[in-house]
């Protein structure tokens, strides 16, 4: 099994190693400091004992494809939860929790607002407007965040073409 630890690992290992990551942040089992930490750990590890170090204290239920230590199960090996997988696909949690908080504080502003105009008599002053530019600043960071993972994922598909004309220039 100590020469199984020392075996590079390939870049599919690194994805699976990362998958198995966010599955365990989606069930609550790493915190997003943790999960960030190991997100960087897994995508510097070399060998699969590197890899294997990032799930000791977690369960073997996930994917189970890096506490294996097999390169060709680790590649063809599905995410456990296929749900969990698309979920990861949209907003990072922070802005999930930020759109969800400013969703209900603009609820309960409208509604504020809707019950003393209608027991005042009066609907013109629309004071809740003033919640939409916070609402604004939400979305420019939402549109900048998904721009920066777009970029940083197509940056990570490339890498492997990059590295390979590296290894032709040197020669």
């Amino acid at each position: 099994m100590d020469e199984r630890r020392e075996i590079r690992v390939s870049d599919k290992d690194r994805q699976a190693a990362v998958d198995r990551l966010q599955a365990a942040m989606d069930e609550g089992r790493l915190n997003l400091f943790e999960y960030d930490n190991r997100l960087a750990q897994a995508y510097q590890s070399t060998t699969y004992g590197e890899l294997a170090d990032l799930f000791v204290d977690l369960p073997a239920g996930g994917s189970g494809a890096v506490a294996r230590h097999e390169p060709s199960a680790a590649a063809a090996r599905p995410v456990a939860h296929p749900e969990a997988a698309k979920v990861s696909l949209g907003l990072p949690i922070a802005l999930k929790i930020l759109w969800t908080v400013w969703g209900a504080v603009m609820a309960i502003n409208l509604t504020v607002w809707f019950l003393t105009g209608v027991g005042n008599g009066e609907l013109d002053n629309f004071w809740p407007v003033w919640f939409l530019v916070p609402g604004a600043a939400l979305l420019a960071a939402t549109v900048g965040v998904q721009a920066i993972r777009k970029d940083r994922a197509q940056r990570r598909a490339l890498e492997p073409a990059r590295r390979t004309v590296k290894r032709i220039k040197r020669r």
